[in-house]
């Protein structure tokens, strides 16, 4: 009888590469996860942070990563600058990327997650223009998509974090953290608190 997946969250702190492999003294995966046969469900790239799904079952991470399934990934999105209703729209209806109109989006602007914790290092912060926090919602996982979106629109993001894969959130993991997806408790074990030693 087989047994039930295992599904990980972690919370990827910026800089981290998804991967376990060793990478040029980058730091990776495995400084942070010891467990064997669990493979990421999808990628962040090395400077956004947030949720990232891992697994030790094959179907399951094809299904969570690929595409053609459409499974919603939530980001909180910092950008430069405020953007305007026509800003807004065109990120709702879809911008073109590559030659191909992205699927519609939920976009809506928000304030600062009140559980925001400081990235190292910190963005770069400019005196005279302002920036806006968004919470985006799409349904496809194109290289580096969110970026791209803000940035077509005039607004680059500064700051990325992924919030949430389908059902899955990070519900208070702090950076460096992972839990078991059926862990029932709200905040990570001790053991689960960051780097390996």
């Amino acid at each position: 009888m087989r047994l039930k997946p295992r599904i990980i969250l972690f919370n990827k702190p910026y800089g981290v590469l998804c991967q376990f492999r060793a990478s040029s003294g980058r730091p990776t995966l495995a400084e942070f996860i010891a467990v064997p046969g669990v493979y990421p469900a999808g990628r962040l790239d090395a400077t956004s942070e947030g949720l990232l799904l891992l697994t030790d079952d094959g179907r399951l991470q094809h299904r969570i990563s690929d595409p053609r399934h459409k499974v919603e990934k939530v980001y909180w999105a910092q950008v430069e600058g405020t953007l305007d209703a026509k800003a807004l729209d065109a990120l709702r209806r879809g911008v073109v990327l590559d030659g191909r109109k992205t699927l519609p989006a939920k976009v809506t602007p928000m304030a600062e997650p009140d559980a925001l914790w400081p990235r190292n290092p910190p963005i770069r912060y400019r005196k005279n223009i302002p920036t806006c926090w968004l919470e985006i919602r799409i349904r496809e996982g194109r290289n580096r998509q969110v970026r791209r979106m803000t940035a077509s629109v005039g607004h680059p993001t500064l700051r990325l974090i992924r919030y949430a894969v389908g059902s899955y959130a990070l519900d208070g993991l702090v950076p460096g953290a992972w839990r078991d997806a059926d862990d029932l408790v709200s905040e990570p074990r001790a053991e689960n608190t960051g780097r390996r030693p």
